[in-house]
């Protein structure tokens, strides 16, 4: 995976508006409805993997790994492997992951909110 690297800090590459910026590519990771998930069940809590998955009903064991690796890194889960038989690995959320999930948090509030109003939009919409 090629990543686009912080040019001296400018602002272009906070810069969401260009298609080439670094921030564009950082938002474009955790804005998948899986990160999503997988931050808020994680929330302030460590879990195993097959808890991870058993939270995040629907999501497949590859995309599950393919996202708590992107998440891992990018500075917003941390992983930890114990040395048994078999191993044991556990997942938390980082500081900026828990930052993060007060977003996420807002997002959720925000559908829970709307839901009755977008379900009756997508009524009238569809007939």
């Amino acid at each position: 995976m090629v990543t686009k690297q912080l040019k001296d800090g400018t602002p272009d590459d906070a810069d969401l508006s260009r298609a080439d910026s670094l921030a564009r590519e950082i938002f474009s990771d955790i804005a998948n409805k899986w990160a999503l998930l997988i931050i808020e069940s994680l929330g302030e809590r460590t879990l195993r993997f097959s808890e991870l998955r058993s939270e995040v009903d629907g999501i497949s064991h590859k995309m599950l790994t393919q996202n708590l690796r992107m998440l891992e890194r990018n500075g917003l889960v941390g992983r930890t492997v114990y040395p048994t038989v078999p191993p044991r690995v556990e997942y938390t959320l980082t500081g900026a992951g828990t930052a993060l999930r007060d977003t996420v948090a807002g997002l959720c509030a925000w559908t829970h909110e709307y839901f009755g109003h977008i379900e009756d939009s997508r009524r009238r919409f569809d007939t």
